[in-house]
């Protein structure tokens, strides 16, 4: 008998934010900061936390109903202005990096499909040191934002994979919505931005509670 499972994906596709970096508090406030300093109502918590994953723009706009468009480049700005400020107390969840380095053990293809920008996720990787680990990305600024597949599509386009082959791991219902457009198995981590309730019409595989959990996980089934 083989010594291992035979592998089930060949290529697994991660958001970052709420997923693998633990910044949800911290832009749900700087959300609503943004809305309040440009004359718009606070959105609450569950408001600004569900447009998470988003690309920025549809996500602030969701997030501010009372917003007039035109303050929309205001509006962007702001956030902007929050998060930067706040950028450097984000980190990694603790057990990200030994789960994404036993995946490379495995000969996975690591991608993220995210709602940041390019120029964010590019700091992003480059402030935890992850820019040799992932082997492609996409943003949202460069693609169509979730839940399009397009996101989704060009990456197995890019590295010859199929649906079936390719796992979307992401902590929202935008994530997983992505998946199932895409045609593709997805996992949903409970420890983000939206409630693990949400999931299960959406049909992941798994949703893990922790890394930890996720970890296991992978690294039985995928």
């Amino acid at each position: 008998m083989p010594s291992s499972r035979p592998r089930q994906f060949d290529l697994i596709a991660f958001d970052w934010d709420g997923t693998l970096f633990d910044s949800t508090a911290i832009i749900t406030r700087c959300i609503q900061r943004a809305v309040v300093d440009v004359g718009g109502q606070e959105p609450t918590r569950e408001a600004a936390s569900y447009v998470i994953g988003m690309a920025l723009m549809p996500a602030l706009a969701h997030a501010a109903p009372d917003v007039p468009p035109e303050k929309y480049p205001a509006l962007g700005e702001r956030y902007r202005h929050h998060y930067i400020a706040h950028q450097n107390d984000i980190s990694l969840f603790d057990g990200v990096l030994p789960l994404l380095h036993a995946l490379k053990a495995r000969h996975h293809w690591l991608t993220v499909a995210t709602g940041k920008s390019r120029h964010g996720l590019n700091e992003a990787l480059r402030d935890v040191d992850l820019r040799d680990v992932f082997d492609g990305s996409r943003t949202a600024d460069e693609t169509a934002g979730k839940p399009s597949p397009l996101m989704l599509n060009e990456l197995m386009r890019e590295f010859g994979v199929e649906p079936e082959r390719t796992l979307m791991i992401g902590d929202t219902t935008h994530d997983l919505q992505m998946a199932l457009n895409a045609g593709c198995a997805s996992v949903g981590v409970s420890y983000g931005a939206h409630e693990p309730e949400a999931f299960h019409v959406l049909k992941p595989r798994h949703v893990a509670h922790s890394v930890q959990d996720l970890h296991d996980w992978l690294l039985q089934h995928a």
